[in-house]
């Protein structure tokens, strides 16, 4: 579920892979005047320059990746490649004259911001030196094709990566067979890619020095409007507001594998064994929730994907659903284009990307949404999220060209998340899918909140780990002897997992999740799962919800929309706490939001908790 509005932050798949391409600055960077001192207004004349040239070029581009993506071809393939590499040569010359502006002094917050904006606006920051861009992109490319090509085995067979993960979720295997797989994965995808891995650091460190930065890491965490460090000490502070309810997950997922597996598998105290909770890097636990399903639990009295069944939903069906959502608070409907260019199913006559996103190609108002829509629930509620992204994008249209993003790189996955929350039995009743009989008496609520928690709540130490631990490498406080201890030192600190089998020193365990050799940046995620809920309670209580956060439902309330619109048409024009005040009346991201909508759970926890030992 991504954006593919094509920005210098945009998180895209379409972009990754060129962001992650670096070439040299000089390419195309017009140097700053050297015969005299820059001034502000030079600063500022050039900027205005690069948000003309540059709003033009991402037309085009959007254009020729939604071709590429719709249209699966070698030719859309070569397109799309040209105008990647060009994206790439103009990111990277605008970051590099971008740290030259940035020394200058007087400058006034508008143009800083926008200056820092294009200075961290690359992915892998490559070193101006002969042959360094050249050695990066390289190693880039090993990095990548590297995990694209792994495989791990089961049952002695080779099995590629789509299919180990679904074999991790599976729960007919065996202990064994899970071991199995997760050590050889691991051992086969990340190990060798470790002298690569620490190379690329390496570069990537002296790159972002150049732009002004102490280090790679210090580049990652200057998106934030605050200096680094005290971004580092804000994630830290929203994680110990919800790690009581991670823990309390954890202590009774631990004990029902106890019961599953026994002492020898899974032991009653410390820590999971990783491979046991369903997930390859036991992020999400959602897949093993049958076994750790109250009693009764499964039937919460109807089927959404029978419900959409039995109202004749088709792809555009479902999607007028949605739009009826966010017309119901207030927002005009979505244009004639976006139902005429949109791409709902899988067309029969060729090959395209399934994978859900939202697009916005001229930054005006042609919306659209790529998607291989099926009649079920899961694709109900995507559509749903993916709207909140069109919805989002057509809000900032009128920004800047540097401005056309969400406050912050957690905001857009967050607003997509929030209008998903909103799919409650109440909302169904509401646009009559549900019969009122049927909504799910509140002794179901263990059970819906028990499934959500298995992913929403599970995920958050692993969303905040993946990028301390890269904060360790590049500014040397895990030293490279400790690459792989360090790792694992951290998973079993915030997640209190640890490997099935003993790990090897000289191996590279974070390697066997792409975002590491795919080099983005994931404190986003964290973010997003954090901000949802903050989001979604504001909106309950300017909705007036009385009832338990978890059953609100903010459908039909035009106040909520024009205060939800207030933010979303901000875009990144302002630092992203004033964005945060519009919608919620804070200032500060924070956890408290999700633990008072998971606070029935948690008082159900600590009474089937009561004797068992918390934490690891």
């Amino acid at each position: 579920m991504k954006i593919a509005a094509p920005l210098l932050r945009c998180c895209c798949a379409a972009l990754a892979i060129a962001v992650a391409t670096p070439l040299a600055a000089q390419e195309t960077a017009e140097p700053a005047a050297a015969a005299q001192a820059l001034t502000p207004a030079d600063a500022s004349a050039w900027i205005a320059k690069v948000e003309s040239e540059f709003g033009a070029f991402i037309v085009e581009y959007s254009r020729v990746s939604w071709i590429n993506a719709t249209y699966l071809t070698h030719d859309s393939d070569e397109l799309a490649a040209k105008y990647g590499a060009e994206l790439t040569v103009k990111q990277v010359g605008y970051a590099t004259e971008a740290a030259r502006y940035a020394k200058i002094e007087g400058l006034d917050e508008e143009t800083r911001r926008k200056l820092d904006m294009l200075r961290i606006g690359i992915a892998l920051p490559a070193p101006s030196r002969p042959g360094a861009a050249e050695e990066l992109n390289a190693i880039a490319t090993r990095l990548g094709s590297a995990y694209g090509r792994g495989k791990g085995t089961l049952n002695g067979q080779p099995i590629n990566g789509s299919d180990i993960e679904a074999e991790m979720g599976n729960l007919e295997r065996t202990p064994a067979e899970l071991k199995e797989m997760w050590a050889s994965w691991h051992d086969n995808v990340g190990a060798p890619m470790r002298e690569d891995y620490s190379r690329m650091t390496a570069l990537a460190n002296e790159g972002a020095k150049e732009l002004g930065f102490a280090d790679f890491g210090a580049m990652w965490r200057s998106g934030y409007d605050m200096p680094p460090e005290q971004f580092a000490a804000e994630t830290e502070r929203m994680w110990q507001e919800v790690k009581p309810l991670y823990i309390a997950l954890h202590t009774y997922v631990r004990r029902k594998l106890n019961e599953q597996y026994g002492d020898a598998v899974q032991p009653r105290t410390g820590p999971i064994r990783a491979d046991l909770l369903g997930n390859m890097w036991a992020q999400e636990w959602g897949n093993i929730y049958p076994l750790v399903a109250p009693a009764g639990a499964g039937d919460i009295g109807y089927d959404l994907t029978d419900l959409i069944a039995k109202k004749n939903l088709d792809a555009v069906g479902m999607t007028k659903v949605g739009e009826q959502f966010f017309s119901s608070l207030g927002f005009a409907p979505l244009p004639a284009t976006f139902w005429e260019r949109s791409q709902f199913t899988k067309p029969a006559d060729r090959e395209v990307v399934c994978h859900a996103s939202a697009w916005d190609i001229d930054n005006v108002d042609d919306l659209r949404i790529k998607m291989c829509i099926k009649p079920n629930a899961d694709d109900f509620i995507t559509i749903h999220h993916e709207l909140g992204h069109n919805y989002y994008q057509r809000a900032y249209n009128k920004q800047d060209t540097l401005h056309l993003n969400g406050a912050n790189d957690g905001f857009h996955e967050a607003i997509g998340d929030m209008i998903a929350l909103s799919i409650t039995p109440e909302y169904l009743v509401q646009i009559d899918m549900l019969d009122p009989k049927d909504v799910p008496s509140a002794d179901k609520d263990i059970g819906l909140l028990l499934r959500q928690a298995m992913d929403k709540v599970a995920f958050l130490p692993f969303g905040l780990l993946l990028d301390r631990y890269r904060w360790g490498l590049f500014d040397g406080s895990i030293p490279e002897a400790a690459t792989n201890t360090g790792w694992n030192d951290l998973r079993r600190e915030y997640q209190g997992v640890v490997p099935p089998v003993e790990r090897d020193a000289a191996g590279f365990d974070a390697g066997a999740k792409y975002h590491i050799p795919g080099n983005v940046s994931y404190t986003r995620y964290f973010l997003a799962r954090l901000l949802q809920f903050q989001f979604y309670k504001a909106a309950c209580d300017t909705a007036g919800w009385k009832g338990p956060l978890h059953r609100c439902s903010i459908y039909g309330n035009k106040e909520v929309g024009a205060k939800l619109n207030a933010m979303l048409e901000m875009g990144a024009s302002k630092p992203w706490p004033d964005a945060l005040e519009a919608f919620t009346g804070e200032r500060q991201m924070n956890g408290t939001a999700m633990v008072e909508y998971f606070a029935p759970l948690m008082k159900w926890l600590e009474k089937q908790n009561k004797g068992e030992k918390a934490g690891w």
